[in-house]
């Protein structure tokens, strides 16, 4: 039965892609009355952060996320490993590192056997022990619709987070993974191919972005900010970061990476809702050069388990791409940021 059954054929949507429009989403949280912010808490959700910081001590902050969501891909086991290697990128994202998770499960216990769930789990368990953190518990309901994630607590020195506040003009864009999640396994899920055949993209949502464990502390206080790129593409996560930082991002078009057939899979139309309210939502702060129809969409691509942009200062982003590419082989510079314009997001030729 486990052979058979195909995950993705039991949700209308996947991944990241079936995250809340990032618009919808303001219009919702503008409503809310929070309750008041302790001086603890130093990073909160009012600038579409990664993750929250919140300061214990004078030397220790917790990271502190949550993110789940429906099959990606067919594979219980690996839809595991993705959605946890989702959630833990929030943490290192913020430049810290994960050190307990609590899992949150929705489970068609009338539609699959028990067996999909322990596949499911053990594929978040092998993921949890790569990233020597440790599964503490969690929480699971009876549901028509699977779901599942991880909410993840984190270390950080205080003197040593990430945000997405603090790029630079001057810094270095750095890219850790390639785009085109999205419309690759949109395709998955039309049956236009099979997991096998999109290897590449299955080994890049497994892949934890832990990029500090091979950076030194001069390196970490060389990086100015940080962000994970996923449901909301690379364009939607770039507009926070730069209305966080005060700047302007440039992107070189051609320097952007993308996963073997994802060029080709946009060409066909594998299109997901997310690839227009992405580009909705950052449709006024965005200059596109125009040629360039498939690299357009795929700035829009909604990344599930994508990799981290992180805004570099130049004296150092060279010796820190070189790092980085040991763990990450296709990370890239696609950009730069520069002082505040008419625009936050710029894609240039």
């Amino acid at each position: 039965m486990n052979q058979k059954i195909r995950l993705t054929q039991s949700v209308q949507k996947g991944g990241c892609a079936a995250k809340v429009a990032a618009t919808e989403l303001r219009k919702i949280l503008k409503n809310v009355e929070f309750p008041p912010t302790p001086a603890e808490l130093k990073i909160d959700s009012g600038s579409f952060d990664d993750a929250a910081i919140f300061q214990v001590t004078p030397d220790l902050s917790l990271v502190q996320t949550l993110d789940f969501f429906t099959p990606i891909v067919d594979s219980p086991y690996l839809f595991g490993k993705i959605a946890s290697v989702n959630a833990l990128s929030d943490v290192y994202a913020m430049g810290g590192k994960p050190k307990t998770a609590m899992a949150i499960f929705a489970f068609p216990l009338a539609q699959m056997d028990n067996a999909v769930a322990v596949e499911v789990l053990q594929g978040a368990s092998d993921v949890l022990r790569e990233a020597k953190a440790a599964l503490v518990g969690g929480h699971t309901i009876d549901d028509d619709t699977m779901k599942f994630g991880l909410s993840v607590t984190g270390y950080v020195h205080p003197q040593k987070v990430w945000s997405n506040a603090g790029a630079k003009p001057g810094d270095d864009l750095l890219l850790t993974k390639p785009l085109g999640t999205g419309t690759v396994t949109a395709a998955l899920k039309r049956g236009e191919v099979s997991e096998e055949q999109i290897q590449d993209v299955l080994d890049s949502m497994c892949t934890i972005n832990n990029v500090i464990e091979d950076l030194d502390d001069t390196d970490i206080s060389s990086i100015h900010a940080a962000t994970d790129i996923t449901g909301f593409g690379l364009a939607g996560h770039s507009l926070n970061l730069a209305n966080a930082s005060g700047v302007t991002c440039v992107f070189r078009l051609e320097q952007l990476p993308l996963f073997s057939r994802a060029a080709e899979f946009i060409e066909k139309g594998f299109l997901t809702k997310a690839h227009r309210t992405n580009a909705e939502y950052v449709k006024e702060q965005i200059e596109i050069s125009e040629g360039f129809p498939v690299l357009e969409k795929l700035i829009y691509d909604p990344q599930t388990s994508g990799g981290l942009l992180l805004a570099v200062s130049p004296q150092s982003s060279e010796k820190i791409l070189a790092k980085i590419k040991k763990r990450f082989p296709f990370a890239v510079k696609i950009g730069s940021v520069s002082e505040r314009k008419a625009k936050a997001l710029q894609f240039r030729k």
